[in-house]
């Protein structure tokens, strides 16, 4: 069967959760993960997975900040024993197993630490548990190597070149450091590949995130590719197509991120 993952850093989901119909007409997902729901589960607006005929919901919120979410076509079972990341218990990554007819496909949604704005663990603590994050998931991937698995998110890490608006001049900016880059690679190496530039070559630009600050963010195209999707080679045969939903920046009250969806035949 053909299989659609959306990912979308919402920014806030009570605020946003209309846009969830826009999400759904443009990408047609099957399963829709989301990030920064920003919603403890007790507030978690329900409703609106089933307007979406999306029965199957897996949330892990908190108030105010962090959170993510799975709404699916497909049933879904929740990975009990995924860990703690640094001990923070911050809602940054929730685990399913989806039921796709055939063999289980396993998938992790995950929102990495910004890093705050001074790439100096030692000035920043908040960078020191960006770098901390990235070697624990990196750790915990290479004792319990991923098999049949898609990891989708905003890791918070632009790695390539063609991935930011400027290389040279972000080299010093948290997101695309060499020491955040080197991490992010680090735990990919662990059993995955990049879906998104299975479609789109490395020389070439992009993005997924633009700035709130850039007045008119479409005619400076300052952008940042922070948002990923991951598969095990295992899957990387049965990738079909892969679409960044650029005219989401534009919808009324926008997240800065826009949603991104893949394809692949499971």
């Amino acid at each position: 069967m053909k299989l659609t993952i959306a990912t979308w850093n919402i920014n806030s989901l009570r605020l946003r959760q209309k846009l969830l119909h826009q999400l759904a007409g443009a990408l047609q997902p099957d399963i829709i993960c989301l990030q920064e729901t920003k919603v403890p589960d007790e507030l978690f607006p329900g409703a609106i997975a089933g307007e979406l005929n999306m029965p199957h919901v897996l949330k892990r919120g908190m108030k105010g900040y962090n959170g993510v979410a799975i709404l699916s076509r497909l049933p879904l079972a929740l990975a009990e024993d995924t860990p703690d990341w640094c001990g923070k218990g911050d809602c940054r990554h929730i685990s399913a197993t989806v039921q796709t007819g055939g063999a289980p496909l396993t998938l992790h949604n995950f929102y990495v630490p910004a890093g705050g704005d001074i790439p100096d663990r030692n000035e920043n603590p908040k960078f020191g548990h960006k770098l901390d994050f990235l070697g624990e998931t990196r750790a915990h991937f290479a004792t319990y190597p991923p098999k049949r698995a898609v990891l989708v998110g905003d890791l918070n890490i632009a790695p390539l070149e063609q991935d930011v608006w400027s290389h040279k001049q972000l080299l010093d900016v948290v997101s695309h450091t060499p020491i955040e880059v080197e991490g992010l690679n680090a735990w990919m190496k662990e059993g995955w590949y990049d879906a998104m530039r299975h479609f789109v070559p490395p020389e070439q630009k992009l993005y997924t995130w633009w700035s709130y600050r850039n007045r008119d963010w479409a005619a400076s195209d300052r952008g940042r590719r922070l948002d990923h999707v991951w598969v095990t080679p295992d899957l990387k045969d049965g990738l079909q197509t892969m679409q960044v939903l650029r005219p989401a920046r534009d919808w009324e009250q926008p997240s800065d991120h826009v949603p991104v969806a893949v394809t692949l035949e499971v």
